[in-house]
């Protein structure tokens, strides 16, 4: 895969997904996931999972990013790191493969874990079917 993002960038970003991870609310699942956006003027964005005795309502980490990011005028994004607790590396849910899909449709994305063990995929190899704003054209 070719990309803007330096090796040390993905170990920087990767770490400051984690130190986001540490701060997720998942008294539900026990899944903790942090992610750190990183924006095209170089800015990094954070976000965990925050969930919700009302399940819908939970929040995933990489929209808490997005909408941090969005909330600060970015609006331009170069990659995303995911970081779980989990073995294998996990890649973005679909609501959440979506919403980058829509803001950030050539981002790069790497998901890590407390292993070591990593994966990048670009956004459309993960989505590669989006729907867009032109889905919603009615002529």
């Amino acid at each position: 895969m070719s990309t803007d993002t330096s090796d040390s960038d993905w170990r920087s970003l990767c770490a400051a997904a984690f130190a986001s991870l540490e701060r997720a609310y998942a008294p539900y699942s026990g899944f903790r996931v942090g992610a750190a956006l990183k924006a095209r003027d170089g800015r990094v964005f954070a976000g965990c999972n925050v969930e919700n005795a009302s399940y819908p309502a939970s929040l995933c980490a990489e929209r808490a990013a997005m909408a941090a990011a969005v909330a600060a005028g970015a609006r331009e994004f170069e990659s995303i790191v995911i970081a779980t607790d989990a073995a294998e590396p996990a890649p973005p849910c679909g609501m959440c493969r979506q919403v980058l899909s829509e803001l950030a449709p050539t981002i790069e994305v790497m998901s890590c874990t407390r292993g070591g063990r990593e994966s990048r995929w670009t956004m459309s190899s993960l989505l590669p079917h989006p729907f867009t704003p032109q889905s919603l054209d009615h002529s």
